[in-house]
């Protein structure tokens, strides 16, 4: 069987992860943020207060992964660790008052990059690459 890059679900979401990856990366380097970052901001805008593992899981990243983005993130002030009163081995991380006001502008960002890449389809082609998007991510994470 011959593999086709053009026709490879796998090649072509790759590929556009990138695309996605580099054009939010230029977007949001002026804020002091990297993309691992804005990710795991995400998670805490949505939720302040997370442990580590709380994260690794979100994100389906490696915890070592996590690991080194927690500690760029505490370097640039953007995080704070904090005992956690439920289980003294975990720390949750809270979210500085520098990384809170970076929230809407980090959105206005990522939503632009979405809005420039979905520019050529409709609202309801739109729903449907969204859909079939996260229907395929739930497939690959059973």
């Amino acid at each position: 069987m011959d593999f086709k890059k053009d026709e490879s679900a796998g090649y072509l979401a790759n590929h556009m992860a990138r695309l996605f990856a580099n054009a939010l990366h230029e977007r949001i380097r002026p804020l002091g943020l990297a993309p691992a970052q804005f990710m795991t901001l995400l998670e805490l805008w949505a939720e302040d207060g997370l442990t580590q593992k709380d994260l690794v899981r979100r994100l389906d990243i490696e915890q070592a992964t996590m690991a080194n983005t927690l500690k760029r993130m505490e370097r640039d002030g953007l995080i704070e660790k904090q005992e956690n009163p439920k289980d003294r081995r975990a720390q949750l991380i809270r979210l500085t008052d520098k990384a809170r006001r970076l929230q809407n502008e980090a959105t206005a960002a990522a939503n632009e990059v979405n809005g420039i890449a979905l520019s050529g389809l409709s609202e309801d082609e739109r729903r449907v690459f969204i859909s079939t998007m996260s229907r395929v991510i739930g497939a690959l994470q059973r």
